[in-house]
Order: structure tokens, then C-alpha cells, then sequence
């Protein structure tokens, strides 16, 4: 629901507040195509007739187009967009519903042995390849990848009462944080419920820790979720100067 962003989401759900003119939705997306990850389920909630509604006027909205009047209209699309070839699955899993139920609701649109997991507030520029060739490596039921957040304030690096480096946005010093950008193999739908409560990142996630089967992948890159509206001008702040770390496109 974004409800520290509510400035972007009194009227549309987190996942489409924009950032160049796009649902940072679609940046999260376009991350996982460009690593040839192209059929996506997408798990709705708070407002999701906002984002089924996008999908269901994109080719109109991406694309020049000529339509033909009569008692039966055709509409002949021209120039395509870069995301021909995407099957998007559009899935209610309820509005009051933890982040692991709706994995669980959603799991019938799951047809293969691993899928990927992440939330809609969050990009990177995470090598997703080297993500799923880690966890098949390691052998898990679940691997998370692992960041150092960046520091809401900046970094003085001083000598002899002189500043010698200034970093606005440095990433903190302490321990790894869940980053989102899960794989897991189908065995890990067997930790979850379709009750409301159960969310993701407890009795789900510690289950695999008691039973020796979450891995972590590193990822020391660039990683920034949009919890805030001074997150949501930073991110688009990178975006329009041209130096987004995560368009892998």
C-alpha cells in the first residue's frame, strides 16, 4: 500500500509509481527480461485494477496503431515495443494478504521447478543469471540475495581536521539485508500457507534456515528499495541524469 510514499499511492498501488515516466514495475521487469526471464506472475492487491488495466491497454500505449471502425473494429499495431514475446500473469491473491500467501495463492500459475521472487519496490543491478546459477550450485531449497543497504546520510572521510572525501549516498558498514530477488525450487511451496498472515520473510524464510536450506547470494552492487518519497526522487534523479545502475537493457 506504500503508506510512507502516500504523496504516489493514495490513488495507485506502490509498484506503479513512476520513475521516468515508467511503473517501477515495469523497471523491475525489463531487469529480469534483459537475463531472458520473460513469463511473470504478478501477485495483486491494494488497487490491482490499476496494473491489470495497464497491461490490458499496453499495446495501445507503446505502440502507434491503426484501428478500423465498423461493427468489427481490428486494429493493426505498428513500430513494437521491446517487450514482445512477455506472458504476464495478472493474479488477485486478496487485499489484506501477507507477502507469503500470495506466493502461496499464485502457486498454480507456477509451472516449473525454480521460479524467481521479488518484491515491486525495489531494483538493482543484480546479475539474475549468476543468481540462479549460484543457487543451483548451492543445491538449496532457497537462496536470497544479500545487500548493504546505502546510508540515508552522507560520508565524511576526514584527516588532520580536513575533509578528504565526501560520499552522498555510501552503503552502510553492517550486515547483509534481505534484498529481495529470491530462487527457489518448487519444494519451497510446501513452507507456505494461503492464510492471510503468513508472510514471507518469517516462518517461511526461518523454516529454510531451521532445516539448513537458505542459501545468500552477495550482491555488492547497486540496490535501492522506494519506501519513501525522498527514495522516489532519488531513484528518478538517477534515471534522468542517464546513470541508472539497473538498466541491464
Amino acid at each position: 500500500m506504500g503508506t510512507r510514499l502516500r504523496e504516489e499511492t493514495e490513488y495507485r498501488p506502490k509498484p506503479m509509481v513512476e520513475i521516468g515516466g515508467r511503473p517501477i514495475l515495469w523497471h523491475i521487469m525489463k531487469l529480469y527480461a534483459a537475463a531472458g526471464f520473460t513469463d511473470f506472475v504478478l501477485c495483486l492487491g491494494y488497487k490491482g485494477e490499476v496494473i491489470k488495466d495497464y497491461f490490458l491497454r499496453y499495446e495501445a500505449m507503446n505502440n502507434d496503431f491503426t484501428i478500423r471502425l465498423g461493427q468489427r473494429e481490428t486494429v493493426e499495431y505498428h513500430n513494437r515495443h521491446d517487450e514482445g514475446g512477455w506472458s504476464v500473469t495478472l493474479a488477485d491473491t486478496g487485499q489484506q494478504v501477507m507477502t507469503g500467501a500470495r506466493i502461496k495463492r499464485a502457486a498454480r500459475y507456477l509451472t516449473a521447478d525454480l521460479f524467481l521472487v521479488t518484491y515491486g519496490d525495489g531494483v538493482a543491478d543484480v546479475d539474475l543469471s549468476a543468481l540462479v546459477a549460484f543457487h543451483r550450485e548451492r543445491g538449496t531449497i532457497g537462496t536470497v540475495t544479500g545487500v548493504r543497504p546505502t546510508s540515508r546520510f552522507g560520508e565524511l572521510v576526514a584527516a588532520d581536521q580536513r575533509v578528504t572525501e565526501f560520499n552522498e549516498k555510501p552503503q552502510t558498514h553492517e550486515g547483509l539485508v534481505n534484498g529481495g530477488f529470491f530462487a527457489f525450487n518448487r519444494a519451497f511451496l510446501d513452507y507456505l500457507s494461503d492464510d492471510p498472515g503468513c508472510v514471507l520473510e518469517r516462518e517461511p524464510l526461518e523454516g529454510l534456515v531451521r532445516d539448513g536450506q537458505l542459501s545468500v547470494y552477495r550482491h555488492p552492487g547497486f540496490w535501492q528499495c522506494m519506501d519513501t518519497y525522498r527514495d522516489h526522487l532519488y531513484l528518478n534523479q538517477l534515471w534522468d541524469s542517464g546513470r541508472a545502475p539497473w538498466k541491464r537493457w
